[in-house]
């Protein structure tokens, strides 16, 4: 059912965005594979929390998400749709500060997190990963 402010076509095109398994994160995924890394996928790093990494390694906590520049706000790339302005703009603040406070939480209990942006290149954003994969705590 649409969102009430939101037409049909709108409710319809954003109902087929992914939620996991993403172009960039299959990239991300075929790159650390390649490199020789095993991991979990759209796995929750701590119990009891009920927001899911995309990518992680729970020996070395390490939990790595792939976010998408419209749904996490990009400073390259963010959007603002005009239509229900106001309701996008607090939807879209809203995921920003929930990525703040995942991002607090997993470190405070000893996780490192990695956030790349959907538009990095695959080897590059393997590059971040493996750098925290290999980082002393």
């Amino acid at each position: 059912m649409p969102h009430p402010t939101t037409d049909a076509a709108t409710s319809a095109r954003m109902s087929r965005q992914r939620r996991a398994d993403t172009a960039p994160e299959l990239a991300l995924r075929r790159e650390l594979h390649r490199r020789g890394a095993r991991f979990f996928v759209d796995r929750a790093p701590l119990p009891k929390m009920r927001r899911r990494a995309d990518i992680v390694f729970p020996r070395r906590k390490v939990a790595v998400f792939v976010d998408g520049c419209f749904w996490h706000s990009c400073p390259e790339h963010a959007t603002s749709p005009k239509n229900n302005a106001e309701f996008w703009a607090e939807k879209l603040a809203g995921n920003v500060v929930r990525d703040r406070d995942t991002d607090a939480r997993l470190t405070a209990a000893g996780w490192t997190v990695v956030r790349v942006w959907e538009h990095e290149a695959a080897e590059s954003a393997a590059d971040l990963v493996f750098s925290a994969l290999t980082s002393e705590v």
